[in-house]
């Protein structure tokens, strides 16, 4: 973990790639993740963490498969959102956006059960942020 500040909208510009997640920081057994998306990631759940969203730019969209049937939520630039562990969910941007994650260390980005991956959807708990934060496991 760095010592000094770190710039989002440097972090942000300093990587391409989509669903893929670096990570900026830890606090305590959590990472605070960065990731830039568009278009759909993967039905997915986390058995065992809530899985927290911030949407720094864009809007997300997340659908939820609970109890009461599915539902979306659509989470606009500035909200915040958490989805519950053990809840199946579907994150998609319909055009390009960045948000910040926070979620234990170790976590996969598609949980722990999932549908199929696409090849282009990242399966590691994140990369490091160049220098800085934790490497991934």
């Amino acid at each position: 973990m760095t010592q000094e500040p770190v710039s989002l909208t440097s972090a942000l510009a300093s990587f391409t790639e989509q669903w893929s997640p670096r990570i900026v920081t830890a606090v305590n057994d959590y990472d605070v993740r960065i990731a830039k998306v568009e278009g759909e990631h993967v039905w997915h759940v986390h058995d065992h963490t809530d899985e927290f969203f911030l949407v720094l730019d864009g809007e997300l969209h997340i659908a939820l498969r609970e109890a009461a049937g599915e539902r979306t939520v659509v989470l606009p630039k500035g909200s915040v959102f958490t989805v519950p562990r053990g809840t199946e969910h579907k994150p998609y941007a319909p055009f390009p956006t960045a948000i910040l994650l926070l979620e234990p260390t170790g976590t996969s980005t598609v949980g722990d059960r999932h549908d199929e991956v696409p090849d282009h959807v990242d399966v590691t708990a994140g990369h490091s942020l160049t220098g800085r934060g934790r490497p991934a496991p």
